[in-house]
């Protein structure tokens, strides 16, 4: 059968089988740059060390928002809108970090020396300062996490995962410096996890499998493990592995496609595929390159970002073969939504 379908095949005209033909798997669209207008001080360990950064917002004085991010060889760094460190915190290896509110929690990573619990702080609105309040193990072995306040429950969660690719949900509840924590799903993901947002204007849970793509889960603790893909990588997919952060503001989605040293964007409310971007060199920072832990804000933050900002960890900080720690780019917001809508 297959013979006798080749041989009329191939007698068909040139147009026709070009009709026929099945479709190519789509190319990747070329990035369209951006430029940072801040760059954060360097970690203070070498080789790779900085990884993730979460914003906080400021309650009353938008320019005195800080960006919590983690040096995951043993620091935890809070700095200002100006990049400048204004507190470091020895001793947590955090590999990556997420905020709700005035709660910080931080994935204490084991293959850098931590011990896989998460730590759980307050940040001080007054001082801008964290203040450690418990330490949390966990069943995963915590390596990536983030943080969800129900909007049904007003309850707190939080998502640490593994590269065992084992994902937990924990409810947290901080009443003044006391912390209780309750584990309340548990589930196998796959291969290798690490970036992850929760959304609590969809309720979702976004998941990035490293070589595999990016998830889309439940985030209530009912929700059971069905999921759908966000997008993929290798053929057919717009992510080049590793699936690294995920982040959302406004209505779009960013996801770090580490492999590529691009974003890609997606609509919040649709998840289609809207393009990608590159942030490139400028006249005040740097690129992002090997980029793993993205965060972002549609949030005024004062006069600096009036329209919000987006956060990227850049694994190489200087020019090709540049010995420079590690360090995170700040990119005024309306930089990438002109590009995107």
């Amino acid at each position: 059968m297959s013979f006798a379908l080749s041989v009329r095949t191939a007698a068909l005209p040139a147009a026709v089988l070009a009709a026929l033909a099945l479709p190519a798997a789509p190319a990747h669209a070329a990035a369209v740059s951006v430029t940072a207008t801040v760059e954060t001080a360097p970690v203070s360990h070498s080789g790779d060390a900085a990884d993730d950064p979460a914003i906080w917002v400021h309650p009353t004085d938008p320019a005195k928002s800080v960006v919590v991010a983690t040096d995951k060889k043993g620091a935890l760094e809070v700095y200002d809108m100006t990049g400048a460190r204004i507190q470091r915190i020895t001793g947590d290896y955090g590999n990556n970090v997420d905020l709700r509110g005035n709660i910080v929690v931080s994935a204490d990573d084991e293959a850098a020396g931590g011990n896989g619990v998460m730590h759980v702080y307050r940040i001080d609105p007054g001082t801008r300062r964290l203040t450690w309040l418990k330490d949390v193990p966990t069943e995963v072995t915590a390596h990536g996490i983030c943080l969800y306040t129900s909007p049904a429950s007003g309850k707190l969660y939080a998502f640490p995962n593994s590269t065992s690719g084992r994902v937990e949900q924990w409810e947290l509840a901080a009443n003044g410096d006391a912390v209780t924590a309750t584990s309340v799903r548990l589930w196998d993901a796959g291969s290798a996890v690490e970036g992850c947002y929760a959304d609590e204007t969809t309720g979702k849970l976004y998941l990035g499998e490293e070589d595999v793509g990016v998830w889309v889960y439940g985030a209530e603790p009912t929700a059971g493990t069905s999921r759908t893909k966000l997008d993929s990588t290798g053929s057919g997919g717009h992510i080049t592995a590793d699936a690294e952060g995920i982040t959302a503001a406004g209505n779009r989605i960013y996801v770090s496609s580490q492999g590529s040293n691009d974003f890609t964007v997606y609509d919040r409310a649709t998840r289609a595929y809207l393009g990608r971007f590159s942030v490139s060199n400028g006249t005040a920072a740097d690129d992002c390159e090997d980029t793993d832990g993205i965060d972002a804000t549609a949030a005024n933050l004062g006069p600096a970002f009036p329209q919000g900002v987006f956060i990227c960890q850049d694994g190489s900080n200087g020019a090709p073969g540049s010995s420079g720690n590690q360090n995170f780019k700040f990119v005024p917001l309306q930089r990438i939504t002109a590009q995107f809508g």
